[in-house]
């Protein structure tokens, strides 16, 4: 009854004193990467339902980069030249937040902007705490047993160096959060790699070590550091509901930044997208 009455509201707000409808919100385009894992797709999909179960009446589609359809050109495509923010479904800055997505955007026929990534943010955080207490993580042990705990905080990596600049800001975070070290560690491209982590910790005493997953939905990178993992392993982000929570205040930020739209193709000289500072909260 809550949900059909907010649902009703919302309907209503859109049409003035006047009987006239108003303008509805810019769309919430959703950008993930895509996966040939099945998974992916269906937690990105679920992901989405509850993003629009947090906000009644906001138009919520989902692009990819590439592997899962709907491709981002067409979903952009299918918006014709309307009004949207595309928030990419990833967690730090890289070369498709700079590039791929803005020039994606600039394509079409959309009036874009696109939202910086998602991370760091203390939602991940809660995420990734909450992730780690499900596979066993126990918040209150002893000093001792802290003293021999350690967490690697598995990514997925980037040639960029700012995209390991935002990780590490997310383990300091989760560091502070746990009260023991959190290790950033890759399953491609930028080093340490995840085992090559476990192994400088062990080699320093810690033998109680967890790795939590920094990935957004399953997949083969995170399959594969989990199996690393010499004790426990948390399950990606996935649905948690921080996660629903984080993408629409992306959105909000995004609207309120006072930044150009991405310019539409045909519109003269293009603007850049804004990007949202990551660190920002």
């Amino acid at each position: 009854m809550n949900r059909i009455s907010s649902q009703l509201a919302s309907q209503l707000s859109l049409v003035s004193l006047n009987g006239r409808r108003r303008p509805g919100p810019p769309a919430l385009v959703v950008v993930a990467h895509g996966s040939r894992d099945p998974r992916a797709l269906s937690t990105v999909r679920t992901l989405l339902d509850r993003i629009r179960e947090q906000r009644a009446g906001l138009p919520v589609h989902l692009g990819h980069i590439e592997l899962n359809e709907p491709l981002l050109p067409d979903t952009l495509a299918g918006l014709g030249s309307g009004e949207a923010v595309l928030v990419p479904l990833l967690l730090s800055r890289g070369y498709h937040i700079k590039r791929d997505i803005p020039e994606m955007a600039a394509e079409s026929d959309v009036r874009a902007r696109v939202a910086g990534a998602l991370g760091p943010h203390p939602l991940l955080v809660d995420a990734l705490h909450d992730r780690l207490v499900e596979a066993g993580w126990r918040t209150r042990t002893d000093e001792a047993t802290r003293r021999r705990s350690a967490v690697v905080l598995a990514a997925a990596g980037s040639r960029d160096p700012e995209s390991k600049v935002d990780t590490n800001r997310t383990a300091q975070l989760l560091a502070e959060r746990l009260g023991v070290p959190v290790v950033p560690a890759y399953a491609t491209t930028a080093a340490p790699k995840v085992r090559d982590a476990i192994q400088a910790l062990a080699s320093r005493g810690h033998d109680r070590v967890a790795v939590a997953s920094y990935f957004t939905a399953p997949g083969r990178f995170a399959t594969e550091c989990a199996e690393a993992a010499p004790w426990i392993a948390s399950a990606p982000l996935g649905t948690h509901p921080a996660m629903a929570q984080l993408v629409l205040h992306r959105y909000d930020q995004a609207l309120s930044a006072p930044a150009a739209a991405v310019a539409p193709r045909g519109a003269g000289n293009r603007t850049t997208s804004h990007e949202l500072p990551a660190i920002a909260i």
